[in-house]
């Protein structure tokens, strides 16, 4: 078993909202659970039963209750969910109408905006006016190319009360990038920022919106948000307009079926023009709230964080808090302005009572020697969430070590693909160094072997075997379902897979071993790229790498390329060294057979790396779309390397 690093106090169990949820459902089953295995056991075999009682205690603000839970959980894809349901996606984020602060918004370099439930439902109303006035209605598609900001929250509500479809993009995208995503949707609205900062400049978007504006013939109205101060009226009508008078108009929402797309996501886009992903209103209230309240124990008294753009599916994720009656903290810049503690600072400052960012984040932040714990204990924050990859054991440790001891550290791990997690966290579960605490309520995960043999302490791949509410509603300009299917139900018919390579532990955690796109196959052993990654990374030396499986002579041999530290060189010393670590922290067959140094390593804009176009790049292939990733010119440092060609 993993190294036991943290453990919830019984009154910290005792007081979970989880825990009121268990009792709630013992008390109806006349029946007790034998700790959380064994609710989540119930929760995935009686999936009509659980999701029942997840929307008894979500409290949904519904205009007529559903007929039935759902037609057949073992039809997949298809299954249906709450017929008969009548509800709204916006009306249920804005429940709470008081003064207490519904939106703390932070950007680099300038003073907190605060705003309360009422002033945030106002805004919502008042832009909903106007669009109602210029003709948007249920099904319409609304995009935002905007940074995340309060406006950028207040147009998703507007939409979503509308009926509308949200879709939105961060504006570091570039013309082909956003136009590949919002191109296929056809959006009648097009929401535009006339800039961003990051890292201390201040980047002009207008030219790429009017561009957007241009490339779309859909769009009909294009509304400019002034986020920098400069021409509002370019390109478009400025946002002062849209909101018109400043009164107190009604807030209508729009009754609408459980399955109503409310959001249209995108895949990363790094093999191919990105696949729109469409996900139904109900789904995500539920999946959501079940997220929030249950596996992050949030509720009105809280404020959640996450260190997200409006590009990743963690906005969607940090917006539906406000179901839960939380407070959120909009962060737009840099992570690292003025220097790697400022997130931490920020989150003093705001009360920030759940912090939530990626494992490149931590792993940066561990690098650069940021030690929030000794600049003090941040009394309000009791858990912390990472994603994006999975974290490494040093970077568990470095969070205990260096930012707060008495803390619920969840890895946790999903998707674009459902806008929510398959392994959530859990505050009334213990933490292991890198393990993910749990598989999530409702959610029917194992890990598959080739022959569909469920396997527990082996390596194998994700797969989900009962429908849930959250898997998407369709593919956008998908009539017959065929991409759809052939994205996750191809390998198991019938069955959800998801495409990573993990691990169920014994005590019901996990551990995600990387893509199993990306797996290696020397020798015809299959090795998860993470598992490379934990030996390397952690070596003062390397500040960040990346393998690939590299055809050859017949087999495959593995490729590790590392980015070193200043100062550090690629000598044999430390080759010799990042060999034995990874001999003896995992097996002789991860050691690679090259090791090459280079500048940098590509991502994708949401913090991924991005494996796959690397490894097109050793094998002089194409790169299909180059837009996905965040700094496209990284790729440059792999092609025709002589250190591959022997």
């Amino acid at each position: 078993m993993a190294e036991l690093l943290w453990e919830p106090s019984p009154e910290r169990v005792a007081n979970a909202r989880i825990t009121a949820f268990q009792r709630r459902i013992e008390n109806q089953l006349g029946r007790r659970f034998d700790g959380y295995a064994d609710l989540w056991q119930w929760s995935v075999e009686d999936p009509a039963a659980f999701w029942a009682a997840l929307w008894d205690a979500s409290e949904l603000r519904t205009q007529r209750s559903y007929q039935q839970v759902v037609d057949d959980p073992r039809r997949l894809p298809g299954a249906r969910w709450f017929e008969g349901a009548r509800l709204n996606f916006a009306e249920n984020l804005l429940r709470r109408d008081d003064d207490g602060i519904a939106v703390v918004a932070r950007s680099e370099g300038t003073a907190a905006q605060r705003m309360s439930f009422r002033e945030l439902r106002r805004s919502v109303a008042r832009l909903a006016r106007g669009m109602r006035a210029a003709g948007v209605v249920p099904g319409d598609r609304v995009a935002g190319f905007l940074p995340n900001i309060p406006e950028t929250l207040i147009a998703m509500l507007a939409s979503t009360s509308l009926g509308a479809v949200w879709s939105s993009c961060s504006p570091d995208f570039g013309v082909a990038g956003v136009h590949d995503r919002f191109g296929q949707i056809e959006p009648k609205l097009l929401f535009s920022t006339d800039g961003y900062v990051y890292g201390g400049k201040r980047i002009d978007s207008r030219p790429v919106a009017e561009e957007l504006a241009r490339r779309m013939p859909s769009v009909e109205h294009q509304v400019i948000v002034p986020h920098l101060g400069s021409d509002a009226d370019r390109g478009g009508t400025p946002w002062a307009e849209w909101l018109g008078d400043d009164d107190d108009p009604e807030l209508i929402f729009e009754p609408l079926p459980f399955d109503h797309p409310v959001y249209i996501l995108y895949s990363s886009g790094t093999t191919g023009v990105p696949k729109c992903i469409v996900h139904g209103a109900g789904g995500m209230l539920l999946q959501h709230w079940k997220e929030h309240a249950l596996h992050t124990d949030l509720g009105p008294e809280d404020r959640l964080f996450y260190f997200t753009t409006c590009g990743w599916m963690m906005w969607n994720w940090l917006v539906g808090a406000l179901g839960v009656g939380a407070g959120i903290v909009l962060y737009d810049g840099s992570p690292f302005a003025p220097d790697g503690g400022a997130l931490f600072r920020m989150a003093e400052d705001e009360e920030v009572s759940v912090f939530g960012t990626s494992a490149r984040f931590l792993a940066a932040a561990e690098k650069a020697g940021v030690s929030p714990r000794q600049e003090g204990e941040l009394p309000r924050l009791r858990s912390l969430l990472s994603t994006g990859s999975p974290l490494s054991i040093e970077g568990f440790h470095y969070v205990y070590r260096e930012i707060k001891s008495d803390l619920c550290l969840s890895s946790i791990a999903g998707g674009t693909d459902i806008c929510s997690c398959f392994f959530p966290g859990n505050p009334t579960l213990p933490v292991h160094a890198g393990e993910l605490q749990c598989r999530g309520l409702g959610m029917a995960v194992q890990a598959w072997d080739s022959q569909g043999h469920a396997r527990i302490g082996e390596k194998a791949e994700l797969v989900c075997t009962r429908a849930a509410p959250c898997m998407p509603v369709r593919f956008w300009n998908d009539p017959d379902g065929s991409r759809y299917r052939s994205a996750y139900f191809e390998r198991f018919p019938g069955v959800w897979h998801h495409g990573d390579f993990v691990e169920i532990t014994p005590q019901g955690g996990a551990i995600v071993h990387g893509r199993s796109d990306t797996t290696l196959n020397p020798g015809g052993v299959r090795i998860g790229t993470a598992e490379i990654y934990r030996p390397v990374e952690g070596l003062d030396e390397i500040e960040d790498a990346l393998v690939v499986g590299q055809d050859w002579d017949g087999d495959v041999r593995v490729v590790l390329f590392v980015k070193l530290g200043a100062g550090s060189e690629l000598d044999a010393e430390l080759e010799a060294r990042l060999r034995d670590s990874i001999r003896r922290r995992a097996t002789p067959r991860h050691v690679p057979a090259r090791i090459v140094a280079v500048d940098d390593i590509p991502y994708t804009r949401s913090g991924k790396k991005v494996e796959l176009a690397v490894r097109d790049v050793v094998h002089g292939r194409p790169v299909a779309n180059r837009e996905a990733i965040a700094n496209p010119e990284a790729l440059d440092c792999f092609r025709n390397r002589k250190e591959l060609r022997s």
